[in-house]
């Protein structure tokens, strides 16, 4: 175990029985549909705020392949994120808006941060790697706040067109939700394989018992960066959809915050389990945008709150509820 412990999943990725596992595709098709349906049916206000819930669930879910699968907490996420949506919106601006460029642009930048800082602060463990973490977040948050002339300083990157789908710009809520939509299920989709295959098998091996897997002829080191590099990218391409949808890029999306808020989304959702931290990030993104005003202005307290009771009533999060219950 590392010096700072997350509460951990099984070491291997459960494999529910068929009848079970019939019920849980049946649930994920009957969710993906009410999420396609909201723009037929809710306020484009409502309709924006999923769109945002989406956006964030993917980023949530990308550090969750480090701290849930690999057992690496860290705080500077929120880097790859903002990098993925600065590049994202930049290229929107400048070259074409037309996608998937946007995404593959900000996906592939994500990636590319996370491989030049990567390989030094995998190879740290504990605290050690935590705090390695937030001072790249900071770092490059403070990059982007010097490089005025690309990012728009303090003043955030402003004036990011619609993205357009064949040539057509998605102006209308609905349209872009159903855009993020897809993007998220292919995210999902991918880190999902991720974590059942043998890889992601080897990554659990190593949060629970690193210097075993390394005596067994395992090249820890190289594993992690690869998983560190592939959260990487996919929170890049969160970003890419955070500048489709907001159409504005500013610098606490790079900051400690936001990469706190990830790793709180995490936590309270239960560490280890995608379906857990897309449901801790909606928690979060409603308490803190949606619910947050008709607090006073409180939403970050009301957090605050709520993750101190979760960890105390539900110390493996709300997807730890299940797991209790299946055995």
């Amino acid at each position: 175990m590392t010096a700072v412990d997350v509460p951990a999943a099984p070491a291997t990725a459960p494999r529910a029985p068929r009848g079970r596992s019939t019920v849980a595709a049946v649930a994920v098709v009957a969710v993906l549909v009410a999420l396609a349906a909201v723009p037929l049916f809710l306020a484009p206000f409502a309709t924006t705020t999923l769109t945002r819930i989406l956006v964030f669930a993917l980023f949530a879910a990308s550090l969750d392949l480090l701290v849930g699968v690999t057992g690496l907490p860290s705080l500077g996420h929120a880097a790859y994120f903002g990098s993925g949506a600065y590049a994202a919106g930049w290229v929107s601006i400048n070259v074409t808006a037309e996608a998937p460029v946007p995404l593959l642009v900000g996906a592939a930048v994500g990636a590319v941060a996370a491989a030049l800082t990567g390989w030094i602060t995998v190879r740290s463990a504990g605290v050690f790697f935590l705090m390695l973490t937030l001072a790249i977040g900071e770092t490059v948050q403070q990059v982007a706040n010097t490089w005025d002339s690309v990012t728009g300083g303090a003043n955030g990157l402003t004036g990011i067109p619609a993205v357009r789908v064949a040539g057509e710009p998605l102006t209308n809520a609905g349209f872009v939700h159903w855009y993020v939509l897809a993007v998220f299920v292919a995210g999902i989709a991918v880190l999902w394989l991720v974590a059942r295959s043998p890889f992601g098998d080897a990554l659990r091996g190593i949060r629970d018992n690193e210097p075993r897997m390394r005596a067994i002829g395992y090249p820890t080191a190289l594993y992690k960066y690869g998983v560190f590099v592939l959260a990487g990218g996919v929170a890049g391409l969160a970003g890419s959809l955070l500048a489709a949808q907001a159409r504005f890029v500013a610098l606490p999306d790079l900051g400690f915050l936001t990469a706190s808020f990830a790793l709180l989304a995490v936590i309270i959702g239960g560490a280890g389990s995608l379906w857990g931290a897309c449901l801790g990030a909606a928690l979060v993104i409603l308490v803190r945008d949606a619910l947050g005003p008709g607090l006073g202005g409180h939403g970050t307290l009301v957090l605050g709150a709520v993750f101190v009771l979760a960890v105390y009533l539900l110390p493996r999060g709300v997807a730890g509820i299940r797991l209790r219950r299946r055995r």
